[in-house]
């Protein structure tokens, strides 16, 4: 069994590959949180501060920024025609064809079934309990994310 030690986790905290998955993510949560903020309608901080660290959907996408930093920065550390590379890009792809189409679709139909429930309760008196909603990401939201995710593996890879 590997022993962990200080070293060791320094240098995974300190690993381009790492810090460029890390800090895309964060960053375009960051985004996503401001250009909400903007918006006219005032939620309280904690709603923020769960967009922040958590929620999925919107502009940009999170979720593509952080594959894109990771085939990028594994190009760059690796080689862009290792083994390893080919892998985190079909990854990337999986993860991308899931926030634009299946997400997506699964939102889209949650809030047709969610209005469908809540018309017959009020109409029927029928007790609904409503579906979760999953936001995935347009194309343009995912496009977004790729490029902020491209940019800042790419800084951490060459600086």
């Amino acid at each position: 069994m590997q022993e962990y030690t200080y070293s060791s986790l320094n240098k995974i905290f300190n690993n381009p590959v790492f810090l460029s998955a890390v800090f895309s993510w964060f960053i375009t949560q960051f985004i996503k949180t401001l250009i909400i903020m903007l918006k006219p309608v005032q939620m309280p901080l904690r709603y923020y501060i769960s967009i922040l660290l958590w929620r999925t959907g919107g502009m940009p996408s999170s979720h593509s920024a952080m594959v894109s930093a990771l085939a990028t920065a594994i190009g760059f550390r690796e080689g862009f025609n290792t083994s390893l590379f080919i892998a985190v890009c079909g990854y990337g792809m999986l993860v991308v064809r899931d926030a634009v189409g299946v997400r997506r679709s699964s939102g889209m139909q949650a809030r047709a079934l969610n209005k469908m429930g809540f018309e017959l309760q009020e109409k029927f008196g029928i007790n609904y309990k409503p579906v979760k909603e999953i936001s995935g990401h347009s194309f343009s939201e995912v496009l977004i994310g790729i490029i902020i995710g491209f940019f800042i593996a790419l800084a951490f890879s060459i600086l």
